[in-house]
């Protein structure tokens, strides 16, 4: 087996939430426990920090892994899904894991992971796991897929539980309302284990304070501690009493990175790592973690910015910052999952646009003559295209210079097109 015929094979035999949607959903953590059994059980073996929430976690994880980076760790990065490469998701010092590290998985055990029916979250999870208690890491900064409470990586013991926000998504999973879906994220965090939780929300928030005080667990507002430290400040990441995001260079754009900064900020500092330590880390965090997927400017004339955001509060963001990019004619690229409420999500699109409409090339990927029906009923015109290649490519052709186009709805449109 090489190290493509191992990547079919998990793709193969191993259902995939992000293309199959809820066939690949599983409701409990035994599948988890059994790989870690066969695999040593290597989540004792290294220190972590656990991320939740509705959005933000990506940003927030890469953030916090790459001041930890800065400060000399040696620190292990997990997040999903990937966008090009498979290795994206489980990282050490931003390095993608090696193909051999990913066969060597794999190979010898494929028997007893065929008896355990692992979907391929819970392998990624035992993959990534075990290489950094291989690799020895200092630490892990550890993102869930979906929810936290029955998330494959909620088998950790962390150093430290960070919350980002909560807003309405995967509600067949999580629940209808803001606080059920409060109280599935809340589930990572542990007795007496300090979290941060990034934004106030009155109703959340109660949940949050709930479950931390029944855990003995120290919990902390993101904001109120952002308000105390910046009165403490040396290096100078504050001025007047606001971050200075643009003279400290952090490559992140949007305004919606802001809140995601503070977070991650907050998370640093009650980690012990020095205003610094998370200054150079802030301003490296691209060239540290390679980071890609949102609010990536591809290019400049016409202006190509992508973004992933694929939910009812991310769109909500990206379309405001959208509003404020200065062009003469705005092209969208879209396609979408057909899992997802299109009446919840089209109603934040520009209907002063041309639409380039169509379809990812994975199983749940929405057909793109119901995604232009649906999208007509809001006021959204444009063409059909077989795949997002060509939709691209079709932007790419009839946008000016002064135009911009911008790339979304979905995960899967933003990866094919980078």
């Amino acid at each position: 087996m090489n190290y493509q015929e191992c990547l079919n094979w998990m793709y193969a035999q191993l259902p995939i939430f992000q293309r199959l949607g809820k066939a690949a959903y599983k409701a409990n953590l035994d599948n988890t426990y059994a790989i870690m059994e066969v695999l040593e059980n290597p989540q004792h073996k290294f220190k972590s920090i656990h991320i939740a929430g509705t959005n933000g976690k990506g940003s927030t994880s890469h953030l916090i892994a790459s001041v930890f980076q800065e400060a000399g760790y040696k620190t292990g990065l997990y997040t999903s899904p990937h966008l090009k490469d498979f290795r994206e998701r489980i990282r050490i010092n931003g390095e993608m894991i090696p193909e051999s590290k990913v066969l060597g998985f794999i190979a010898g055990r494929q028997k007893e992971f065929e008896e355990i029916h692992p979907s391929f979250f819970e392998m990624t999870v035992g993959m990534a796991f075990k290489y950094f208690a291989d690799e020895k890491v200092d630490i892990a900064i550890l993102e869930t897929g979906m929810g936290g409470r029955l998330d494959s990586t909620n088998i950790v013991n962390p150093e430290l539980s960070v919350i980002t926000n909560i807003a309405l998504d995967h509600t067949q999973f999580l629940g209808d309302t803001f606080e059920k879906i409060a109280g599935e994220k809340a589930g990572i965090i542990k007795k007496e284990i300090p979290v941060v939780i990034g934004e106030f929300h009155e109703a959340t928030f109660k949940v949050f304070q709930e479950k931390a005080k029944e855990l003995a667990a120290p919990l902390e507002l993101a904001e109120e501690v952002y308000q105390i430290e910046k009165h403490a400040d040396k290096y100078g990441i504050f001025q007047n009493g606001q971050l200075v995001l643009g003279e400290l260079s952090i490559p992140l754009y949007g305004d919606y990175q802001k809140k995601n900064i503070i977070t991650a900020f907050t998370a640093c500092r009650r980690a012990g790592l020095s205003f610094e330590n998370i200054k150079r880390g802030f301003e490296k965090v691209l060239g540290n973690t390679n980071f890609t997927g949102r609010w990536q400017i591809l290019n400049q004339s016409p202006k190509v910015i992508a973004d992933t955001a694929h939910n009812e509060a991310g769109l909500t963001l990206v379309m405001e910052q959208l509003a404020k990019e200065n062009y003469n004619k705005l092209h969208i690229v879209m396609s979408v999952v057909d899992d997802k409420n299109l009446k919840e999500i089209l109603k934040y699109f520009p209907k002063n646009a041309q639409y380039y409409f169509c379809k990812a090339d994975i199983p749940r990927g929405l057909a793109v003559e119901s995604l232009q029906e649906q999208a007509a009923e809001f006021g959204l015109s444009g063409n059909s295209y077989n795949s997002v290649a060509l939709a691209y490519r079709a932007a790419l052709t009839q946008a000016k210079p002064e135009d911009l186009i911008f790339i979304g709805g979905s995960t899967f449109t933003v990866a094919e097109v980078l």
